[in-house]
């Protein structure tokens, strides 16, 4: 049997992001998330929590636009591929360190503090 992470309901998941809930609504209107549904109730989980984070980060600490936010998230999810296949990579482990290194600087300035290795 596969273990799910958490699920929250709208209200939650606002208090746990710090964003009001018409922010939430906003950010799934711009298709920046999307999370599971109910029949009556968005259902967020920890993955969609998380996300939530780094939008916040990018459009308050970064100052992005929505289309920024969209650009770089998809800049993160292009960097945390390369990495992962990097990992897999036959390559000096110097060479190695160095361009995960390189990702996980470029990664922190979009917000993202957990990217896996």
């Amino acid at each position: 049997m596969v273990q799910t992470s958490g699920v929250y309901v709208m209200r939650v998941a606002s208090m746990l992001t710090g964003m009001h809930p018409q922010t939430l609504r906003k950010y799934e209107r711009a298709g920046l998330l999307s999370p599971s549904r109910s029949k009556t109730l968005r259902m967020y989980s920890d993955e969609d929590i998380a996300r939530l984070r780094v939008i916040k980060h990018l459009v308050d600490e970064a100052g992005l636009n929505l289309a920024g936010v969209e650009l770089a998230l998809e800049l993160q999810t292009t960097l945390l591929n390369i990495k992962e296949e990097l990992a897999l990579a036959d390559t000096s482990s110097r060479l190695r360190e160095r361009l995960v290194k390189l990702l996980d600087e470029i990664l922190e300035m979009l917000g993202v503090t957990s990217a896996p290795d």
